[in-house]
């Protein structure tokens, strides 16, 4: 029982309810009919009145007597024998019939249900719908109050999200506007003629540091613009990004195989460059020196755009593979490296956000020998 939907159990508790039912009617009418019908104690001795009127001996009396009640017991026992084996018969056309009849009611009292799953299931598989609501119509009973409790959550969920993107987008404004001024301030500070090499030595180091300020507040920015709902879809074509994306990214003297086959898509175009552009700086920064190399594949899967990075590097433990898509993760021998060439920690996360955001997925997988192949569905 435990492994049947609720549908198909409360078709069987429908049907067994109206099979004890139907079994009791007949029960009764079984009951009812024995008393109605006449018994031979009741016609016992009639035979020997006639016999009386007409004067037939004593011997005809009773045989005829005898002949007459068995007459009477064949008629009750068959009139009793047909009311249970065609009311049985009955019974069960009849269940067949109900049992076909619960299976619909079934449904139709669990299509508000069904109702609430299917929106779940659009939110689940999305990612982006938490603006869509269930919106219940119908009595106030148990199923809308919990439709309307599964709004309210939306609700609260949808409202939170919203506020931590914002909060993102405002505080990485706000830093903007500071780290621009210290960075004129130190350019300006070592250009002069005056400046001493330490002083200049200095100021370059500074400018490091507030370069990678800058681009953890431009990760951070990019991070909150792909979490939101993309509302406006343009048709392009992955392979053309990819294409260009290559063209502009310094490689470090990788080998680059390109396998371009047209992989057309509807989608952001500017986050989708920023898709494949992570990827790429993420198959290069992480790769053998000198010896590395990168594949870039594009195809059509199932109707959907696939984007495939692989590289050579170190090798990935498995165990790891999720970590490196959360934000301001890296990997283990990453945190003790150097400020200058450290990651941020937000490329893959990025690039899973923007996936989400166009109902695509990511999903990373290491390579037998070392390195990555990640692979992005949108």
């Amino acid at each position: 029982m435990k492994r049947l939907t609720i549908r198909a159990r409360l078709t069987l508790l429908y049907t067994a309810l109206f099979t004890a039912a139907g079994a009791v009617l007949l029960a009764v009418t079984y009951v009812l009919v024995e008393r109605q019908l006449p018994k031979t104690a009741v016609f016992k001795g009639a035979t020997g009145i006639a016999g009386e009127a007409f004067q037939l001996p004593m011997e005809d009396r009773q045989a005829i007597d005898k002949i007459f009640v068995q007459q009477i017991d064949s008629v009750r026992e068959t009139t009793l024998t047909t009311l249970l084996t065609q009311g049985g018969v009955a019974l069960l056309l009849i269940l067949g019939i109900a049992a076909a009849l619960a299976w619909l009611v079934a449904g139709k009292a669990l299509q508000p249900l069904q109702q609430i799953t299917d929106t779940a299931s659009r939110i689940a598989h999305s990612g982006r719908g938490l603006h869509e609501r269930i919106a219940l119509d119908g009595p106030r009973d148990e199923v809308k109050q919990l439709a309307d409790s599964f709004d309210q959550m939306l609700a609260r969920l949808d409202n939170s999200f919203d506020g931590q993107r914002r909060f993102v987008a405002n505080a990485s404004h706000e830093l903007r506007t500071p780290l621009a001024l210290n960075r004129a301030l130190v350019e300006l500070a070592i250009t002069r003629s005056g400046a001493s090499p330490d002083a200049q030595q200095l100021g370059e180091a500074l400018l490091k540091v507030n370069e990678r300020h800058e681009k953890l507040i431009d990760g951070l920015l990019m991070l909150a613009d792909s979490e939101s709902e993309i509302t406006e879809r343009t048709p392009l074509d992955l392979a053309d990004v990819c294409e260009h994306v290559l063209k502009s990214v310094p490689m470090h003297a990788s080998r680059v195989t390109r396998l371009l086959e047209p992989a057309p898509c509807h989608g952001d175009p500017v986050l989708l460059e920023r898709l494949v552009q992570n990827l790429i700086e993420n198959a290069v920064k992480h790769n053998v020196p000198q010896e590395g190399w990168i594949r870039v594949e594009t195809s059509t899967v199932d109707g959907r755009a696939r984007l495939i990075v692989a590289n050579s590097g170190p090798e990935v433990p498995r165990y790891e593979i999720e970590t490196i898509f959360l934000p301001f993760r890296r990997l283990g021998q990453e945190r003790a490296g150097a400020i200058a060439t450290r990651g941020l920690g937000l490329g893959l996360s990025i690039v899973r956000a923007i996936a989400t955001a166009h109902s695509g997925k990511v999903t990373a997988a290491p390579r037998s020998g070392g390195g990555l192949v990640v692979t992005a569905l949108i």
